[in-house]
Order: C-alpha cells, then sequence, then structure tokens
C-alpha cells in the first residue's frame, strides 16, 4: 500500500472499539492544542475484548485503511489495547510508511514503579490471553510477579460511566477483585491499566481499592510518544475537512454520549461510511 499525501500538518487518527481511545485525545490536546485529529470508534463490534481473533484482525485492518485512504492522516494511535497487541504487525506489514503508535499493557512502567516486586495488570481477557504479554513481562520484568486479571465488564461499565450513568460501587468493585483474591500474601502494590475504557472508570476503581495501591493509566505517556513521533515528519499544509468523530454504528444513549465529546474536541457523533465493510482491502 502507498501512503497518500498528507492533507495537513500534525493531523493524527486516533482508532479504538468505544470512547476509551478519547483519553488520549484528551492528553493529547492537553499537550497541544493545534492538533487536528480525527477518532474512529468501532462500535459495531464492541466490545473487542470478547470478538475472535482472526475476524478483528480482518476487521481492524479494513477499517484503519479506509481511515488512512479518506482522512490522511500523518500519524496513526491504535488507541485500543486489544487492537495493538492483536493487529499493529498487520497495519505495519499493510501500511509501512504510515507512523503506527500503540498501546500496549504497562509492564515496564509498572516493574520501574513496584517496590515490592509484585505486580498488576487490570484489562480485556484478548488482551491478557496473548503471548505477548508473557514476552513484556520476560523482557521487562522477569523479576516480578506478574498478576493479570480480566475484568470482562469493565469497559462497558466506563462507557456508562463516560455518558454521565450512575455504575453502583459493588459492580466496579466485583470487576476488579480478581487481581486481589490472587494476592494472598498482600504484596501487591502497582496496577497498569490494559484497557484505554479503563481510564474513565479510574476514579470508581481507585474508591473500591486498597488505598496502597498505585495505578498506572498510560494514556499520556501514549500522547508525548505520539507528538515525539509526530515531530519528526516534515509539515505539509493543504487545506482539510474538519476533524470529526466517527462511529462504525450508533452506540447507545447516543444523545448522552454526543453531550461529552465536545470536552475532547468533537461536537457531534458522525456515522463511519463504510462501516458494514468486513474484507480487507489492498491499494
Amino acid at each position: 500500500m502507498t501512503i497518500p499525501a498528507h492533507s495537513a500538518p500534525h493531523r493524527i487518527l486516533a482508532f479504538d472499539s468505544g470512547i476509551g481511545g478519547l483519553g488520549i485525545v484528551r492528553a493529547l490536546r492537553a499537550l497541544d492544542p493545534t492538533l487536528s485529529i480525527d477518532y474512529l470508534a468501532d462500535t459495531a463490534v464492541f466490545p473487542y475484548g470478547e470478538q475472535e481473533d482472526t475476524f478483528l484482525v480482518e476487521r481492524i485492518l479494513t477499517l484503519v485503511s479506509q481511515a488512512i485512504r479518506q482522512l490522511q492522516p500523518q500519524v496513526v494511535v491504535i488507541a485500543c489495547n486489544t487492537a495493538s497487541t492483536l493487529a499493529l504487525d498487520t497495519l505495519r506489514t499493510a501500511w509501512p510508511d504510515m507512523p503506527f503508535i500503540g498501546c500496549v499493557p504497562p509492564i515496564r512502567w509498572a516493574a520501574r514503579t513496584t517496590k515490592t516486586h509484585v505486580i498488576g495488570l487490570l484489562a480485556t481477557r484478548a488482551t491478557i490471553r496473548r503471548p505477548y504479554l508473557n514476552q513484556l513481562q520476560a523482557l521487562y520484568a522477569p523479576d516480578c510477579t506478574l498478576i493479570a486479571h480480566a475484568a470482562t465488564g469493565l469497559a462497558g461499565c466506563a462507557e456508562r460511566l463516560f455518558r454521565g450513568e450512575a455504575v453502583p460501587a459493588e459492580t466496579i468493585k466485583q470487576e476488579i477483585a480478581g487481581l486481589f483474591e490472587r494476592d494472598t500474601d498482600g504484596q501487591l502494590d502497582t496496577v497498569g491499566l490494559g484497557c484505554t475504557h479503563y481510564t474513565f472508570a479510574l476514579e470508581q476503581i481507585r474508591a473500591v481499592a486498597p488505598r496502597h495501591i498505585t495505578w498506572l493509566d498510560p494514556a499520556e505517556a501514549v500522547a508525548r510518544h505520539t507528538l515525539t513521533v509526530l515531530h519528526t515528519l516534515s509539515d505539509a499544509p493543504a487545506p482539510h475537512s474538519t476533524p470529526q468523530a466517527w462511529f462504525t454504528a450508533t452506540p447507545p444513549e447516543p444523545e448522552a454520549l454526543e453531550k461529552h465529546l465536545p470536552a475532547f474536541g468533537f461536537q457531534k457523533i458522525t456515522l463511519w461510511p463504510s462501516a458494514t465493510a468486513t474484507e480487507p482491502q489492498t491499494a
């Protein structure tokens, strides 16, 4: 595939299965308010953590390829741990000249932060079951015990919280309980967020978790790395369309969700025009 000419300087595409990647968009805008950011959420098959791998690779390649052609970003942020651990290599092979920034479980950061050498990861089932996680631990935390917990409903809770809905504290507590049930010696002291959605549930997570836990949210680190990569590229000013928040299907409670979008630089929900496509395309 050949990358199209840039339509504007500092244009970014952020991709996620739902609203989780908006935490990275928020961090990007805080670091550089001049950025032009399009957001694409694959709400048609949310949550990614419960989908089959082969389907997701094809789905992600199709949607991101369409978005690169249509939106012409300079950098693509795969603002989803599941999509990153599963499809980054495929995307980089398909688009070798496009810089992709992924989100991976913050194992290295946790290993640098822990005092007890017992670290945790809160993530989706898909992220936790993949060999990539074991590789991260072997590379960056070989002297640490890793407790990885799949919180199957927490991404959905985060979506509800984003829309302003109430989620009972007991529900959040049940979602994260597996972390602490397996910490039989009480040594766990640092937990990384392995799903970008959890950014929007972090306040509620802290409220029901043991007070001594240090929680690591990689959103700002991903944003900083994105800017570092972006600033190595040459600017190519040109007229371009207004960035939008694209969704592959109308999300639950769209009016409530849309009410919160202006805080992230978007005014409305826009449906992605090729949302029904499931087969990879070639240039």
